[in-house]
């Protein structure tokens, strides 16, 4: 490396950051570089893969990833509603590589954790000496009787990872007849994104009341009450659209027919025209076949908070969605643990200890129209004693929407994705 290119990284924020984290500037590397993959492309995997080689370019980074496209579940709601074109979700990996990071297009199939191995579709061997997952998660769609069945025959969808089901749900509500019944079922937490129903209510509400004005909207909620931002989406719901949108709490969806379109609910059966069930969620089965999908339900993964190291498989790390945390399952979320996660691993390979209390933010904005949004923002800080990460004074939800926090929130999305991908 350069002593110009050296300079600056010591001059920039990120690398002064680390170097106050660790207690001194980086060590120089081994003659044998680290190798460092990374699993996954999304909030976590590709931040974590950047700042790997923007806090240590003597770090070799390898990325894999088999969709050619970052797709940005964030914003898709407003895909559903009509406010912005599916196109606009979709990012390039065009700027990854200049940072050094070797993309592999490919499908990652098995870790091998003894002999510190990656496995891939294609047939790849890939060594580390750590290794990243953030695969994201998967549906436990056998916990909705029917809901396979009724997706075979597209006549049910989760729509919660953006893709081909973003716009099929858009399609089903445009041809929807007027006085039609649109029918949201929504897990309890742990899940990803707990606002994204309520937003998405929103949405659909937003482009009814334009189009389909007899039309309603039924949220079956497995959870007690609105999960997140509460008072916030009950004061749109009122304002914007009185009487259109139901919400029926304490309500988990457990069946599907779709021949008759109807939900089964533990207390009673719901029939739509167009019907979104999102079923409970876990660590996908790349992470219990890693053997890091270890709580006592199988669904999620214990981590070292510190360093974000699986408690069952050393040089493991897991970030974003899989983790087993008190932590919002949020993009913001999966940044933050990517960069934590990425500080610690350079600290690690250099024999030194990380930064023993990481401190997360997590900050999200709901869309309740074309033209007005609710954030949140919480502050949390790992508490090493209690081994938890504990919420810190002020922050916390909006109480009302506003124009403000719609340009605020379009903002963000253009600044996380310009973090995570620039």
């Amino acid at each position: 490396m350069s002593p110009n290119r050296r300079q600056f990284l010591k001059s920039s924020a990120a690398s002064l950051a680390l170097a106050a984290a660790s207690g001194g500037a980086l060590a120089k590397p081994d003659k044998a570089q680290p190798h460092v993959v990374v699993v996954g492309a999304g909030w976590g995997g590709a931040t974590c893969a950047k700042y790997l080689r923007l806090w240590d370019p003597d770090i070799r980074v390898t990325l894999i990833e088999p969709n050619p496209h970052f797709t940005s579940c964030p914003m898709s709601n407003w895909v559903v509603g009509g406010f912005q074109s599916f196109d606009y979700l979709v990012k390039s990996y065009d700027n990854l590589p200049k940072y050094g990071i070797k993309m592999v297009k490919d499908l990652v199939t098995g870790v091998d954790g003894e002999k510190q191995v990656v496995h891939t579709k294609a047939g790849k061997k890939i060594h580390y000496d750590r290794l990243v997952l953030a695969p994201g998660m998967e549906f436990m769609t056998e916990t909705v009787a029917g809901y396979d069945e009724g997706a075979k025959a597209q006549k049910v969808m989760h729509a919660f990872k953006a893709g081909p089901e973003t716009l099929l749900l858009r399609k089903q509500l445009e041809a929807m007849p007027d006085g039609g019944v649109f029918v949201i079922a929504s897990p309890p937490p742990p899940g990803r994104c707990v606002s994204g129903p309520y937003e998405r209510a929103c949405a659909a509400a937003h482009y009814f009341k334009q189009h389909k004005p007899r039309s309603k909207i039924i949220m079956l909620d497995g959870h007690i009450d609105v999960v997140s931002k509460g008072p916030m989406f009950k004061a749109a719901w009122k304002e914007f659209y009185p009487g259109m949108i139901e919400h029926r709490p304490n309500n988990l969806a457990v069946g599907f027919d779709h021949k008759t379109m109807t939900v089964t609910t533990e207390f009673e059966d719901v029939k739509g025209d167009v019907v979104n069930i999102i079923p409970l969620q876990r660590a996908p089965k790349l992470c219990k076949d890693a053997g890091v999908r270890n709580d006592a339900l199988d669904r999620w993964c214990n981590i070292d908070y510190v360093t974000y190291e699986s408690t069952s498989v050393p040089k493991v790390h897991v970030i974003g969605d899989p983790v087993m945390s008190n932590m919002p399952k949020s993009a913001h979320v999966s940044n933050n643990q990517a960069k934590i996660c990425a500080a610690a691993i350079i600290e690690l390979l250099h024999g030194r200890q990380p930064v023993p209390a990481p401190v997360i933010g997590s900050t999200s904005y709901s869309v309740t129209s074309d033209h007005t949004s609710g954030s949140i923002a919480v502050v949390m800080r790992y508490d090493p004693a209690k081994k938890v990460y504990q919420r810190q004074p002020e922050g916390g939800a909006n109480t009302k929407h506003s124009e403000l926090d719609f340009a605020y929130g379009l903002a963000w999305h253009e600044n996380m994705w310009a973090d995570t991908l620039g």
